[in-house]
C-alpha cells in the first residue's frame, strides 16, 4: 500500500504542477498567496483521490506510460491559464503528451519483430514417444466440472457459494484438477465474510468422485472490496503488469494459494513477456514477488494459460513482420482455439512436469492441416515447436473433432480436449467424447497422418490397445514406447482368447511366465491356430504393458 500511495502522491504532485498557473504575473493579478496555496492544495488533493479511486476501481496498473494519457489533457487546460514563458512550457508538453500517445497507438504496429523474438522457440520433428504402461492425464475438464456441481452438496452453507474456475496440477505425484469455491454475489460474500475451501478430482480416473476440502479463504476473485483478489494484489504492487486471470494452486499439503503472473510490455503499453508470478495466501493475504527462476515446485502453472497463448499468437503470425500478418501471409501458422484454457490445453508430461499444448494450422479458410504443434513448460515458459513428420501430412485438432462427430453423429456425441501424443511413434490425436449433457462416454484415438485408422474405448488405456490393433491392421510400425525393448522366448499358452476385429482376428494368450501377449493374424497369419498347451517361440516388444504386442510368432509343431 505504501508503494501505492507515494506513486499517487507524485502522479497527483505532477498533475497539479500542470493544472495550476505558477508564473507570479498570473499569480500576482488573479490569486492572493493564500488564495493560491488553498487552491493548489485542494487540486492535489482531488487529484490524488482520483488518481487513487482510479486504481482502485479499475486495479489498472501505475506504470509510467499510463500517465502518457493523462498529461496532454492536464497540460492543455494548464496552459490556457498560463502566460508568457509557463504557457510555453505547458504548450510544449501537451504537444510531447500528443506524441507519446501515438506512440503508444503505434506500437502494436512496430513490435511485431520484437514480439515474435520475445516468443520464439526451439524447432524439433516430434516428441518423444509414451510410454503406454502410463495413463495420460485426459479427463475432460467439462465433466469434471459437471461432477463437481453434482458434489456441491458437501459445502456448508450451499447456497452461498458457486463453483470456480478449474483447472489441472499435479498433488503428491498425482494429477488431479482443483476448482475454488467462490462466492455468488455481493451480498452472499457480504454474510459469508470467507469461502470453505475447494474441491479436487482425480485427472486420470474418471470414475473417481470429487472431494471437498475444508480450507477458509479470505482474499478470493469473487470477495469485494479490499478481499477481492486482484485489488489485493495491485494495492501490494501497483506498477507490475499482469496478463492473466489469477490462478489456485494447492502445496503437498493441501494448503491454498493464488498465483498471478507479471512481465513486461514489449513496447509502449502492448505485448507481455512474462517474469514471474505474484504469490498470496488464500487466507491471510500475505503476498510475495517471485522471479520465474525461483518459483517453489509446488506451483505448476507459473505462467498464465492466457500468456501463453499471446506467445504462440506472436510466434505463430509475427514471423515477417506486423504486415504479412495481415497481407500476404507467408509461413503465417495461425494457432487452434480448441484448448481447454484461454485456447491452449495444460497436460502433463512423462517428465512429470505440465505443459501447454497447442497446434497451429494454416490461415487458407477450409484447410484442417496441422502445420505443427507447441508445447510450453508451464513453470518457466520455454517453449519447443515441433514440425512434425515433414513427409507427412498432419491432420490438425479441427479435423480430429469433426471425424469424432461423424463417427458418433446418431448419438450426437462430440470430442473435447483433442491432444497430439506419439503413439508407439505414430502421431496421434487422444480426445474425451461427451454425450450431449457433458457426461464421459469413451476415448478416441485417431492417427493424425492417416485419419482411417482409429480406435475408442471406455478408458485411455483400453483406447490405446485397440488402438494398437487398428495401426497393425492399418500397415503402420507398431513400435511399442521409445524404451521398449525387443525381445525372445519361447513359451507354453496356458490361454488363449481370440477376437474378429474387420478383416483379421485378435489373438491374446497367457503364457506359463504369467506374462500376457497380443498379436493380429495379418502381423502373424498362423497365429489363428493357436491353442492352449502349445509351444510357442515369439519376438515380442517388451513395453510393460498388460498385454505385450508380439511381432512375430513360430507354433511348435506347425508348419
Amino acid at each position: 500500500m505504501g508503494q501505492l500511495l507515494l506513486i499517487t502522491a507524485i502522479g497527483s504532485l505532477l498533475i497539479t504542477l500542470l493544472l495550476m498557473p505558477l508564473s507570479k504575473k498570473v499569480r500576482n493579478k488573479e490569486l492572493s498567496s493564500k488564495t493560491f496555496t488553498s487552491l493548489f492544495i485542494t487540486t492535489f488533493f482531488v487529484s490524488f483521490i482520483s488518481v487513487f479511486l482510479t486504481v482502485y476501481i479499475s486495479k489498472i496498473d501505475l506504470s509510467w506510460t499510463i500517465f502518457l494519457y493523462v498529461i496532454p489533457v492536464v497540460a492543455i487546460i494548464g496552459a490556457i491559464f498560463a502566460v508568457g514563458k509557463e504557457q510555453k512550457i505547458k504548450s510544449a508538453i501537451v504537444l510531447v503528451g500528443i506524441i507519446g500517445i501515438g506512440y503508444l497507438v503505434s506500437a502494436p504496429f512496430l513490435n511485431a519483430n520484437e514480439k515474435f523474438k520475445s516468443s520464439e522457440m526451439k524447432e524439433k520433428t516430434e516428441i518423444s514417444s509414451f510410454d503406454e504402461t502410463k495413463t495420460p492425464a485426459s479427463v475432460p475438464p467439462k465433466f469434471v466440472k459437471n461432477k463437481m456441481k453434482k458434489a456441491f452438496g458437501q459445502v456448508p452453507n450451499t447456497s452461498y457459494y458457486e463453483l470456480g474456475n478449474l483447472q489441472i496440477q499435479k498433488v503428491n505425484d498425482q494429477y488431479v484438477y482443483i476448482a475454488p469455491v467462490e462466492f455468488s454475489g455481493f451480498f452472499k460474500w457480504f454474510n459469508g465474510k470467507t469461502t470453505p475451501g475447494y474441491f479436487t478430482m482425480s485427472a486420470t480416473d474418471s470414475s473417481d468422485n470429487p472431494k471437498f476440502v475444508k480450507a477458509e479463504m479470505n482474499y478470493v476473485p469473487s470477495a469485494y472490496l479490499n478481499k477481492n483478489l486482484e485489488r489485493h494484489i495491485r494495492l501490494q504492487n501497483p506498477s507490475l503488469i499482469f496478463y492473466g486471470d489469477p490462478q489456485l494452486e494447492i502445496d503437498e499439503d493441501g494448503k491454498p494459494y493464488y498465483i498471478r503472473s507479471y512481465g513486461e510490455f514489449i513496447s509502449a503499453r502492448n505485448g507481455f513477456d512474462v517474469k514471474g508470478v505474484v504469490l498470496v495466501d488464500a487466507e491471510t493475504g500475505a503476498t510475495e514477488k517471485i522471479a520465474i527462476a525461483d518459483v517453489p515446485a509446488f506451483i505448476d502453472g507459473a505462467v498464465s494459460p492466457e500468456a501463453v497463448s499471446l506467445q504462440n499468437s506472436y510466434y505463430g503470425n509475427y514471423v515477417h513482420g506486423f504486415w504479412n500478418s495481415l497481407v500476404g501471409k507467408k509461413d503465417v501458422k495461425l494457432p487452434s482455439d480448441e484448448g481447454t484454457e484461454a485456447n491452449v490445453s495444460p497436460i502433463f508430461m512423462e517428465d512429470g512436469e505440465m505443459y501447454y499444448f497447442t497446434d497451429f494450422t494454416s490461415p487458407k479458410e477450409g484447410v484442417d492441416s496441422m502445420l505443427g504443434y507447441a508445447l510450453t513448460h508451464a513453470r518457466t515458459g520455454e517453449a519447443t515447436y515441433y514440425t512434425g513428420n515433414l513427409e507427412e501430412s498432419y491432420m490438425d485438432s479441427q479435423g480430429a473433432l469433426e471425424i469424432i462427430e461423424k463417427k458418433f453423429i446418431e448419438k450426437e456425441w462430440e470430442g473435447e480436449m483433442p491432444i497430439l501424443y506419439n503413439f508407439y511413434g505414430e502421431a496421434s490425436w487422444l480426445s474425451a467424447v461427451l454425450d450431449a449433457n457433458g457426461f464421459l462416454q469413451n476415448y478416441f484415438i485417431v492417427s493424425a497422418a492417416n485419419p482411417e485408422i482409429s480406435a475408442y474405448g471406455t478408458t485411455p488405456n483400453e483406447a490405446l490397445r485397440l488402438y494398437k490393433t487398428a495401426l497393425s491392421r492399418g500397415g503402420s510400425t507398431v513400435d511399442g514406447t521409445s524404451n521398449a525393448e525387443e525381445a525372445k522366448a519361447t513359451v507354453k499358452v496356458v490361454r488363449v482368447y481370440k477376437e474378429r476385429v474387420g478383416d483379421f482376428t485378435i489373438v491374446s494368450f497367457l503364457a506359463n511366465t504369467g506374462e500376457n501377449f497380443i498379436v493380429s493374424t495379418e502381423v502373424a497369419p498362423f497365429a489363428i491356430y493357436l491353442q492352449e498347451g502349445d509351444q510357442a517361440t515369439i519376438t515380442y516388444a517388451k513395453t510393460g504393458e498388460d498385454f505385450q504386442p508380439v511381432k512375430a510368432l513360430q507354433i511348435e509343431g506347425l508348419k
